[in-house]
């Protein structure tokens, strides 16, 4: 006997799958990866978690941006998405960068008169 809600959750986590290598085949071309960290069918709740050159590539804010605003568009259950790629970044964080010598760390290494 099958369950209709495992069943229902396995087809919405195929259609994110496939949602992500439909979209984002560069994500893989780059060495990166994408994957279903939590999904929550109830309240529409997705984390994606992207992995593989991913980390550390300088857009994959944009990435992420781009994940979180199709996916809601394209899967009608979907109504949040989080998205990350493990390290903290401004456009996770909703915060501003920082700059070369406007650290708030006073143990900071860097010279603030040596902008790169």
């Amino acid at each position: 006997m099958t369950d209709d809600s495992t069943d229902s959750e396995k087809d919405l986590t195929n259609r994110i799958t496939n949602f992500l290598q439909r979209n984002f085949p560069q994500i893989q071309l780059h060495g990166g990866n994408a994957a279903i960290e939590y999904l929550d069918e109830d309240s529409g709740e997705v984390h994606i978690q992207l992995g593989g050159a991913c980390s550390g590539c300088g857009i994959s804010p944009m990435t992420i941006q781009a994940i979180k605003r199709r996916m809601v568009k394209e899967i009608p259950e979907i109504n949040k998405v989080q998205a990350n790629t493990g390290q903290t970044t401004a456009a996770e964080t909703d915060t501003s960068p920082s700059l070369p010598g406007q650290s708030s760390d006073e143990s900071s290494t860097q010279d603030p008169d040596i902008p790169f």
